[in-house]
């Protein structure tokens, strides 16, 4: 049977289909910014490059990106499972092919039995495609495990991450946890400042137990806290020493319309 090949979803709404196109407006965004730093892992966000792409860019901008990355999203669709990989084949951009890493997701797969082998859960889907190019023109050669995330059990996304710690500590080399997410929704720009610089500090001093409460305590609709929480969850065990908000905006600051937005931040975790 052929390896299963993912199918762009939003390419023409999210990013230019072109590819000259959507290769100058990536490298637009990933201008240089000085020396860069070796990741553990990430929050990066995933809306319509118009009005994240220069919060995203910035981060990707910041880090040498390994080879390897386990790409963590929101289910956004509710379509498929709720802890659903990939785990073969390859995921279509404009920019040429981005192959699934099969060893890494039979490793995470075998220790953490609960994610489940689900295309459909990925297949319209934007908070891991939108990512792919920035992979892509940051290192051609990358390799991704794709984890679509539909559950909001603490207990569940923290396990999930001791096991990509586990994982990633047995591999031979390394391996960049990206936690895709925008951060509050559709509330003013003044409240949603509020609200998200109340979970960015918490992800700043990598308190996963403490972001899951105040998201839920604060009625913060932070899309990709789940991923974000596995993250922190795995950098921790793997000894991870510092954090840095490398940048945050809001659609206002692109809109104009500050009366209804979104936050977006670009976090390093190394």
């Amino acid at each position: 049977m052929a390896s299963p090949i993912r199918h762009p979803a939003v390419a023409g709404r999210f990013y230019p289909r072109d590819p000259d196109d959507l290769r100058a407006e990536v490298q637009s965004y990933l201008s240089p910014s000085g020396e860069t730093v070796s990741a553990l892992g990430c929050v990066v966000p995933h809306a319509g490059y118009v009005y994240s792409g220069h919060v995203a860019g910035a981060l990707y901008a910041r880090i040498t990106l390994p080879r390897r990355c386990i790409l963590m999203c929101p289910n956004h669709t509710g379509m498929g499972h709720p802890l659903a990989i990939m785990s073969t084949g390859a995921w279509q951009t404009p920019l040429g092919q981005v192959s699934v890493d099969t060893d890494l997701a039979t490793a995470l797969m075998r220790g953490f039995p609960l994610l489940r082998e689900d295309a459909e859960a990925h297949r319209a889907e934007h908070g891991a495609e939108v990512q792919l190019p920035f992979l892509q023109a940051k290192n051609p050669d990358c390799t991704f495990v794709p984890i679509a995330l539909g559950t909001s059990r603490y207990e569940v996304l923290q396990a999930l991450g001791v096991v990509i710690a586990n994982v990633v500590e047995a591999a031979a080399e390394a391996v960049l946890l990206i936690a895709s997410s925008d951060m509050n929704h559709y509330e003013n720009d003044t409240v949603t400042r509020v609200k998200d610089h109340k979970a960015i500090e918490r992800i700043l001093v990598m308190d996963a137990e403490g972001l899951y409460d105040v998201v839920m305590n604060e009625d913060i609709s932070m899309c990709g806290f789940g991923p974000t929480v596995a993250m922190l969850t795995a950098a921790r065990r793997l000894g991870a020493t510092g954090t840095e908000l490398v940048r945050y905006a809001t659609s206002g600051d692109v809109s104009g319309d500050r009366e209804r937005v979104v936050g977006y931040a670009g976090i390093l975790v190394r």
